[in-house]
């Protein structure tokens, strides 16, 4: 029996071990082709200067444009996704946890949400737009992308504070605490590396989606300095330049995908450093 046991198990880690590792060498092929076919098209020029003249039929300049405006748009939409998500989590998780048909079943529309098609929340935030008389503008593409990211931040921390044990509730109330400093005080702190993660995954959907703000945020060369005007993000730079039959432009397109992935990676590195920190001062 217990030979059986140990052969089972023995397969069992060749299984999951087998998955862990093609899962790895799936994301390190991906990155390896993308920094590969764009290396020759990378450069500090490509990075800090925006397009020029015949950009795309093989000219000089760069994708600074296209940089600055995804970062203009995720930034922002996070921001509003923040503002949104935590404190309805938090509603979630304390004002509502004595009614967990209520709960379920707002988990079940979020969770919907979650799932709904990029291009669909595109459509709607072009609806949305031209109820509101707005153009194709880089707060359209912030709203929009907003709309995408706030379900993914409200259930992500949602099941972080789902994890938190019972008693420290009701350890806060017993002590004289509201439900509010409760939230705010008590379970907002112990969750804060779990919000980080939301936020993270926010943030990498929204810079790197391309449908949501296909017919939103509208597409320049120029970088907007104010939120009326239009904002090229890269994932669109990457769709427009993959699509030309000039060689040098098709590399422009890898080369912009590579500078996306570098800042999502960036950005996934120092919210694991500062998330690992704060457990750590939590913790003594």
């Amino acid at each position: 029996m217990n030979r059986r046991k140990k052969i089972e198990e023995t397969i069992f880690r060749i299984i999951t071990g087998f998955a862990s590792y093609s899962l790895i060498a799936i994301l390190g092929f991906i990155i390896l082709i993308i920094f590969i076919k764009g290396f020759n098209a990378l450069s500090l020029e490509m990075v800090f200067t925006p397009p020029r003249g015949g950009f795309y039929y093989g000219g000089e300049g760069g994708v600074l444009n296209a940089i600055v405006g995804s970062l203009y748009i995720a930034f922002g939409a996070t921001l509003i996704a923040i503002l949104l998500g935590m404190p309805a989590a938090l509603y979630l998780n304390v004002h509502l946890v004595c009614y967990k048909r209520t709960q379920n079943m707002i988990r079940y529309l979020l969770d919907a949400l979650w799932g709904i098609p990029s291009i669909v929340y595109g459509a709607f935030g072009f609806t949305l737009m031209l109820f509101l008389g707005m153009t194709a503008s880089l707060l359209a593409g912030i709203i929009t992308v907003a709309l995408l990211i706030t379900p993914i931040v409200i259930r992500t921390f949602d099941d972080v504070l789902s994890t938190i044990p019972k008693g420290l509730h009701e350890a806060s109330l017993a002590l004289g605490s509201t439900r509010t400093e409760m939230a705010f005080k008590v379970m907002l702190k112990q969750g804060f590396p779990g919000f980080t993660t939301a936020v993270l995954l926010a943030f990498g959907r929204g810079i790197g989606d391309a449908a949501s703000v296909l017919f939103t945020a509208g597409y320049t060369d120029l970088i907007p300095t104010n939120l009326d005007e239009p904002a090229a993000t890269l994932p669109l730079a990457v769709f427009f330049q993959l699509g030309s039959p000039i060689p040098e432009v098709r590399e422009r397109a890898y080369a912009s995908a590579a500078i996306l992935t570098i800042i999502v990676l960036i950005v996934s590195l120092t919210a694991r450093y500062f998330s690992k920190k704060y457990s750590r001062s939590n913790l003594q």
